[in-house]
């Protein structure tokens, strides 16, 4: 896993079987479903993982309301560079993680709550 800081973790991983035994993982080692998302491309995949995992997906508490707002007239490319910086990586990080979601591949994230 990649650590962003001390607190946050994030993970490519090539499909939804392996993010939900990421999660899996993530869930041994202590993090709470709440602390754990996931995310693709595609917003419908992101909710069959996030069920299947007993994770979350990144929503209005972790955007606020404004990004919330501006992701409704943004491209799906910049929605979700915004939901991922929204949980604490740079711009740069989150231009990487999402051209990896644009390959198909998925994307966990598991911080620590403050």
């Amino acid at each position: 896993m990649s650590t962003i800081d001390s607190k946050s973790y994030a993970k490519v991983v090539q499909n939804g079987v392996h993010a939900v035994e990421t999660v899996k993982e993530l869930h041994a080692a202590g993090y709470a479903a709440e602390d754990i998302y996931v995310l693709a491309h595609d917003q419908e995949r992101s909710d069959r993982i996030a069920d299947a995992a007993d994770a979350n997906e990144i929503g209005l508490q972790e955007e606020g309301v404004f990004t919330a707002i501006a992701n409704l007239f943004r491209s799906r490319g910049d929605e979700l560079r915004a939901k991922i910086a929204s949980l604490g990586f740079t711009e740069s990080e989150a231009a990487f993680y999402e051209k990896e979601l644009d390959l198909g591949k998925v994307l966990v994230i598991a911080r620590k709550p403050d």
